[in-house]
C-alpha cells in the first residue's frame, strides 16, 4: 500500500525550496551542499532526502517552478483586446510582479539552467521560449514594421528581457524612480527604439 502524503508536504516543499534558492544564490550552485540548505531550512538532511535525493533536483525544481510562474502569470494578463502598448505594458507588469519576491530563484534561472545537463535543461528551456515567444507575439504587434523584420523579432525580445533579468541588481522600490514609471519607461524604450532601428537598419536580406 502507498505511503499516504503528508497534508502539509507542499507547504515543507516550498519552504525547502526556498531555503535552496536562498543557499544556491548566496553560496552558488557548486559550492553549496545539502547540508547547507537543511540548516539553512531548519530540518534534518534525512527529511531533506526524503524529498531530493540531490541539489540537482532542487535547482530544477526551483527553476521549474519559477518559469511556471512566470508563463502562467503573463498569459493570464495577455489581452490581445487592449491596445497594443497597454497589451505589452502588462506583459512587462506581470512579468515585474513575478521577479518582486524571487530575486534568488530569477538569479538561479539566469546562472545555473545553462549549467545543466541538456536532456535536464530541455525541458526548462521550453518554458523560456514558451515566454519569450509570448512577448515576441506581443512586440510585432506594438511595433508593426517587425512583420516585416522577422529576423529582428529575437533580438529585439531579448533586449527586452535584457532590461527586464537585470533588474534586481539595481532597482529599489524606494529610490527615486517609482516601479510603475519604470515599467513605463522599459515600454516606451523598447518600442520606441525598435521602430527607429527598423527605420534606420538595413535589412539584412537584401545585402
Amino acid at each position: 500500500m502507498a505511503r499516504p502524503v503528508a497534508a502539509d508536504h507542499d507547504l515543507k516543499r516550498t519552504l525547502m525550496l526556498k531555503a535552496a534558492a536562498r543557499v544556491f544564490a548566496r553560496l552558488g550552485y557548486s559550492r553549496a551542499s545539502m547540508a547547507d540548505i537543511a540548516t539553512e531550512a531548519g530540518i534534518s538532511k534525512a527529511l531533506l532526502y526524503h524529498y531530493y535525493a540531490a541539489k540537482e533536483q532542487m535547482v530544477v525544481a526551483i527553476i521549474r517552478d519559477h518559469l511556471e510562474e512566470l508563463v502562467a502569470a503573463v498569459a493570464a494578463q495577455d489581452d490581445v483586446l487592449l491596445h497594443p502598448r497597454a497589451r505589452l505594458k502588462a506583459l512587462i507588469t506581470a512579468l515585474l510582479d513575478c521577479y518582486r519576491d524571487a530575486d534568488d530563484e530569477h538569479r538561479i534561472q539566469i546562472n545555473e539552467l545553462s549549467r545543466l545537463p541538456e536532456d535536464v535543461a530541455a525541458g526548462l528551456i521550453d518554458l523560456e521560449r514558451a515566454l519569450v515567444r509570448r512577448f515576441s507575439a506581443a512586440l510585432i504587434v506594438a511595433v508593426p514594421a517587425l512583420r516585416d523584420r522577422p529576423e529582428i523579432v529575437k533580438p529585439v525580445t531579448m533586449n527586452l528581457f535584457g532590461m527586464l533579468n537585470w533588474k534586481y541588481m539595481w532597482f529599489r522600490e524606494d529610490g527615486p524612480l517609482s516601479r510603475e514609471a519604470y515599467i513605463d519607461l522599459v515600454t516606451d524604450m523598447v518600442i520606441g527604439g525598435a521602430n527607429a532601428a527598423l527605420a534606420s537598419a538595413p535589412d539584412i536580406r537584401k545585402i
